[in-house]
């Protein structure tokens, strides 16, 4: 194979990525998939190495070729998978596992008779059955309280689907409609890819492909390896903190060391603190996502993900910590203590290379799901979401505000006007607060306050957040950050605050008020460019007290 037919092989890998990607967000019926973009979908080869992955979710970024190796393993046989298959799988403990709500559709993919690779889809489905609307607690002990459990299971076996299992997640899910559609949105992205690859196959030559394959999986490694031995060696350490469980319990330390040297990079959590009864727990997969999402932030982030990336990155953590929890350990919350390990790998490294880390972001996905009745239609909805915050500032800029956290990726907000259209409450606030936090010589981005007013009778919340009593850390001198935190408006007056909250009720006029942090600053304030504390002023990022106490700047 010439050197040219196999870039356009590779590229064409890649391309299929995307393509998936987009026929999910064309085929899905929720907006967390459709408009939220909470799901990621790829290739993978015949054993599982990630090829290519079309991503909204980067806290996807160790699930899929994980799911295809757990698969593997759990049908070893020849036979054993088919032309025309389709499996199923949500576990937390095995590959591919994050919290039972992220959905993997898996297609193998045959070309004359061989299994050549696999197209893979995983998304977030609004609702999955379990204790409470949209499948999520901070209350739950355990798995069984949080939804139904697909175990590698055959939604399609030689092309036939299989009904009683799609009956079951039927009856068991409060929206069915849209929870059957968007499992079959799933297995369609994952069919478009493997036809992609087949076109491959078909147009230049099974081995042609193959040998492509590898390349890219070679290429992702070399070119990683050059950006990894560019870093400072040695050995660098930090410790945080992930509040609460939901029922009360914690602070749990989250530590890390991190050993670089030219030939890899050793991410060990030892000494993080054991899984938690409430559902603050990660399994070892999720953690090994958030470090490979790290790793590719400190390596070269625009090289396209592919297994031969991660080939230098070694994950070391003991089984039944928060970060490697096992069975049957809820899990629910399994976001917040994984982007608290890339936030500690990412604290442990930003002095070192201060040019590729700013200071510490919001670090929560502040994931808010709210059900209720339409009060013009009478239908029951569920609405989740994540929330966008403040990131921190760097060596030569002022942090963004306003974005989401370092483990959504390419995620956006569901627009007001479809929200207020389909759900039973009012936007009556989206805005960039001036809470205190965040001052620098370069100055933090800035979380935000959102509002949303019940309409209906009634309204029900559950809301969970870390960085409610930490706050983002700041650099050299920089501030530290703000919080996280729910408030809860009541008709009375009075005013409710929390950070983990199940089902919380709200009449109609009562207002969820949700506060994201402010990142963390860089440098002495009081060293900000005068004419940027007034640019601040004029925009309103900070007040005059704050142009006062924190810059020393007097209007």
């Amino acid at each position: 194979m010439d050197r040219f037919t196999e870039e356009i092989i590779k590229d064409a890998l890649v391309a299929v990525g995307e393509e998936m990607f987009n026929a999910m967000i064309r085929t899905s019926m929720s907006p967390i998939i459709y408009e939220t973009t909470d799901f990621a979908v790829g290739i993978t080869s015949a054993d599982g190495e990630l090829l290519a992955q079309g991503n909204g979710i980067a806290a996807f970024l160790a699930t899929l070729d994980t799911a295809v190796q757990s698969t593997l393993q759990h049908y070893p046989s020849a036979g054993d998978v088919r032309p025309g298959d389709v499996f199923i799988t949500n576990t937390p403990y095995e590959g591919g596992g994050s919290h039972l709500s992220d959905v993997v559709i898996i297609v193998p993919v045959f070309h004359e008779d061989t299994l050549i690779a696999w197209a893979v889809n995983k998304a977030h489905w609004t609702e999955l059955g379990g204790a409470n609307p949209g499948s999520a607690s901070t209350e739950a002990t355990e798995i069984f309280q949080e939804g139904l459990q697909f175990h590698f299971l055959k939604l399609f076996e030689e092309g036939v689907v299989n009904q009683a299992l799609v009956s079951m997640i039927r009856t068991n899910v409060r929206l069915p409609e849209s929870t059957i559609g968007d499992m079959y949105a799933g297995v369609a992205a994952a069919r478009v890819g493997a036809r992609r690859i087949l076109e491959l196959a078909d147009k230049y030559g099974q081995a042609n492909l193959l040998l492509a394959m590898e390349n890219l999986l070679d290429y992702g490694e070399r070119m990683t390896r050059l950006e990894l031995a560019a870093l400072p060696q040695g050995r660098y350490e930090a410790e945080d903190v992930v509040e609460d469980d939901g029922l009360g319990n914690g602070p749990f330390r989250i530590q890390v060391a991190i050993t670089i040297t030219h030939e890899r990079m050793i991410a060990d959590f030892t000494g993080t603190d054991p899984q938690a009864p409430g559902p603050i727990n990660c399994s070892y997969i999720g953690l090994v996502t958030g470090a490979r999402c790290l790793f590719k932030a400190v390596t070269n982030p625009d090289i396209p993900a592919n297994g031969g990336c991660f080939r230098a990155l070694e994950v070391i953590c003991p089984e039944g910590t928060v970060l490697s929890a096992t069975s049957p350990a809820a899990v629910s919350l399994y976001y917040e203590p994984l982007i608290a390990s890339i936030d500690v790998m990412w604290k442990a490294l930003a002095n070192a290379v201060p040019e590729r880390l700013p200071a510490g972001h919001q670090r929560s996905v502040g994931a808010t799901f709210i059900s209720g009745t339409h009060p013009d239609t009478g239908e029951f909805f569920v609405f989740g979401e994540p929330l966008v915050g403040g990131w921190g500032a760097s060596l030569d800029s002022d942090g963004d505000s306003g974005q989401f956290s370092c483990g959504n990726g390419e995620t956006y907000n569901v627009p007001v006007e479809l929200f207020e259209s389909r759900y039973g409450l009012q936007v009556e606030q989206y805005a960039l607060h001036n809470e205190d936090g965040g001052a620098g010589q370069h100055r933090a981005g800035k979380g935000v306050v959102l509002d949303y007013r019940v309409l209906g009778d009634e309204a029900r919340i559950t809301y969970a957040a870390s960085r409610t009593v930490s706050r983002p850390w700041g650099l050299r001198g920089g501030q530290d950050g703000s919080n996280n935190y729910l408030q809860v408006l009541r008709n009375d007056g009075s005013v409710e605050r929390h950070h983990m909250v199940t089902g919380l009720r709200a009449e109609r006029g009562e207002v969820f008020r949700l506060t994201t942090a402010t990142g963390g600053g860089f440098g002495d304030a009081r060293q900000r460019a005068r004419d940027l504390v007034a640019r601040d002023l004029k925009n309103e990022y900070i007040t005059p007290e704050q142009a006062a106490r924190e810059y020393g700047y007097e209007t």
